[in-house]
């Protein structure tokens, strides 16, 4: 029965539109007296158990999912975390949650990280650790191609219908230029692609590279890419508990390596059609002023 369900899976909007956009998920760490003992416990833990676990969706094409007929996962956020673990000795579990599940399961003690093209904000450095970027990118919008939804700006998004999650970073900007969000439960990218075509609502904001191959695997509904707006730039990253500083310079470490031995590249164009996320985009990206995350 998995099996028959893995495709759907990978289209999956529950990953779609939020993984990288979710907004602040769980609740805040437990109190931490950031002492270098303290900072130095998770990562002799892991050490100790010579094991590291990881936190991931498996529904969010193509960061970390299942092929179809395949049982394994796989994705570019899932091997760059396989890889991280073989450089540093340790063997890897990665445990599935939802997206909304994934930051409290570090807050938890279930999981020792997250890896599931989770953006960096402000609101979230104060409560966890971040590596350095793995991914950069930005946001693009979803609209009809007879008329681009009546779209020249971004505020022209007043008053206008954006579909999407509740709680992720990209509702949060429809809103911020007076959108209003219509919410969906777990249902596949090809139902908000037709609303947006059949004028249910008029857009979708998401990550550029996921919104890309979304298309690309749906290519008979009528919705293109907003062929002028380009805002929002993002970073990803691996998130780790709040007092983790030595797991996050061992990360980092080796993240450094592969950035330079050109590994992070490599996966990129194998995941994202031949297009390199590993560095930062050379377009002309809007940043959004007055827009706290």
């Amino acid at each position: 029965m998995r099996k028959g369900l893995l495709f759907i899976l990978m289209l999956m909007l529950a990953g779609f539109l939020a993984a990288c956009g979710s907004s602040d998920e769980g609740e805040s760490s437990s109190d931490s007296n950031g002492s270098e003992e303290a900072s130095d416990s998770k990562w002799s833990e892991i050490q100790e158990k010579g094991e590291i676990v990881v936190g991931t969706s498996g529904t969010l094409f193509p960061a970390s999912y299942y092929p179809e007929d395949s049982d394994e996962m796989t994705g570019y956020d899932v091997e760059i975390m396989r890889e991280i673990a073989d450089r540093l000795g340790l063997e890897l579990k990665f445990e599935e949650y939802g997206v909304d599940g994934l930051l409290s399961a570090i807050n938890s003690g279930r999981i020792d990280a997250v890896i599931n093209d989770m953006e960096v904000t402000k609101a979230r450095q104060e409560q966890f650790t971040f590596s350095e970027p793995y991914k950069y990118s930005y946001s693009t919008m979803i609209v009809r191609e007879s008329d681009l939804s009546g779209i020249e700006k971004l505020e022209d998004l007043e008053g206008k219908t954006h579909g999407g999650g509740a709680t992720t970073v990209f509702s949060q900007i429809a809103e911020h230029f007076g959108a209003e969000t219509k919410t969906y439960g777990n249902v596949t990218n090809d139902v908000y692609l037709r609303d947006v075509e059949g004028g249910r609502t008029d857009f979708i904001i998401n990550d550029y590279y996921l919104q890309s191959l979304a298309l690309k695997a749906l290519p008979n509904i009528e919705v293109q890419l907003h062929p002028d707006l380009k805002f929002h730039p993002t970073n990803s990253a691996i998130v780790m508990p709040n007092d983790a500083s030595k797991m996050k310079e061992e990360i980092d470490a080796v993240l450094q390596e592969m950035r330079e031995d050109g590994t992070l590249t490599k996966l990129s164009e194998e995941f994202f059609g031949g297009k390199d996320a590993s560095k930062k985009p050379e377009a002309d990206i809007r940043e959004i002023e007055g827009l706290e995350l």
